[in-house]
């Protein structure tokens, strides 16, 4: 064995002793820990975030059950000043004239000319009767008349005679005075049978019956063959109904606290239902100055033009007339009103509590009312309160304040 074998036999030895140290044991690593840590963390976290909303939902619940113990309200602004400035009246429309003719005599109707919608001018024939009876007593009362004339010639002739003779004494002054009378008698009959004659002609006339006026026959109330009984007796029956229609007249019950606003000569809008959206214009002609104390109100004429012919009689129409306002009332919807013992009342809301303010009433206007005080447009009022609603409540307002509507 030589010298170099001889090392590395005793390296290699020396190498197959050598063994590495041991390995080191310790406990759980830092990563661990911080894994415990952050879980330690989340579950905190949850059961902090579970009491934490379980809280607000108990809160909230406190807070929903106190609002739900307030009631809700809606309001709104009253309106400055009376915003309704006229009122609408109704009334019926009435022809300007309107006439029944009858016959003013007795007879039988021979025939007549115009029917129910017809126009006729003034002096238009519109029938004729026939009067056998009363021709019979014209030529009675002409005969008597020629009778009458006749005896009064006679003794005119015969007092000429007697006042001549009276001249040469041939015949006594009361002879003369009697003939003298008998004339004056004569002539006072010639007279009244002359009167007689002009009645009967004139209730001859009669028998054609003529249009006073220019108009539209609205009825006929007779045919051919019947009998015709003169307007002055209990059983008379109109023969005709006439009406001018070229103007027509309104009748309104204007309320006693618009009667001033009535003045004669003003123009008023005028509507009706059988022309939508269309306006007429009116003329306030006369009242009757004096308010009916049944009603209570005053009786007003309002004239229209109507020369088309558009506008019938007894159609119902709308007067508009204009009232005064007050620059210092409010209008305020009639439901935001409270009738109670004391009077009449309207919930004011003010810091979230209901004050109920007395007020007074102007104008009623149907919907609306006038406040004329009590309020101002400023103030918050209740829509619709409730008849237990109390002064001083606590309320809570579902909607923002509107004006002059509720949202």
């Amino acid at each position: 064995m030589t010298t170099n074998e001889s090392t590395q036999t005793s390296t290699g030895s020396q190498a197959a002793v050598i063994t590495p140290p041991p390995a080191k044991r310790s406990g759980p690593g830092k990563t661990t820990w911080i894994v415990l840590v952050v879980v330690c963390v989340l579950i905190g976290v949850a059961i902090y975030s579970g009491i934490h909303s379980r809280a607000e939902a108990a809160e909230k619940l406190v807070r929903a059950t106190e609002d739900a113990a307030i009631p809700s309200v809606r309001v709104i602004h009253p309106e400055a000043g009376s915003t309704a400035n006229e009122i609408s009246l109704p009334g019926n429309t009435q022809a300007f004239i309107d006439t029944p003719i009858y016959a003013r005599t007795n007879g039988y109707l021979k025939k007549w000319y115009v029917d129910i919608g017809a126009h006729v001018k003034q002096g238009q024939l519109l029938a004729e009767i026939e009067t056998p009876e009363l021709d019979q007593q014209l030529q009675q009362a002409e005969a008597e008349l020629k009778n009458a004339q006749a005896n009064s010639q006679l003794a005119q002739t015969t007092a000429a005679r007697w006042q001549h003779l009276l001249k040469t004494n041939s015949v006594s002054k009361q002879e003369t005075d009697q003939a003298v009378s008998d004339l004056s008698s004569k002539e006072a009959l010639v007279a009244s049978n002359q009167a007689n004659v002009r009645r009967l002609q004139q209730l001859q006339s009669f028998e054609h019956i003529y249009a006073p006026f220019n108009g539209v026959i609205t009825a006929r109330n007779t045919d051919i063959g019947a009998l015709i009984q003169e307007g002055t007796s209990g059983t008379a029956k109109e023969l005709f109904h006439l009406v001018s229609i070229r103007k027509l007249r309104i009748y309104i019950p204007v309320p006693e606290v618009y009667a001033s606003a009535v003045k004669a000569g003003e123009k008023v809008p005028i509507t009706l239902d059988a022309f939508p959206g269309e306006t007429f214009a009116g003329t306030l002609v006369r009242n009757s100055e004096a308010i009916d104390p049944m009603s209570r109100t005053l009786n007003v004429e309002v004239d229209v033009e109507n020369p088309a012919g558009r506008l019938l009689p007894g159609a119902y129409a709308f007067v508009h007339l204009k009232t005064p306002g007050n620059v210092n009332a409010v209008t305020v919807p009639s439901n935001t009103l409270l009738f109670r013992s004391e009077g009449l009342r309207v919930g004011v809301v003010r810091n979230g509590h209901v004050q109920l303010v007395p007020v007074t009433i102007g104008h009623d206007y149907g919907a609306s009312v006038e406040v004329l005080a009590g309020l101002n447009p400023q103030d918050a009022i209740v829509i619709d309160p409730a008849d237990s609603l109390e002064d001083g409540a606590a309320v809570q307002v579902e909607n923002r304040a509107s004006k002059g509507q509720s949202e």
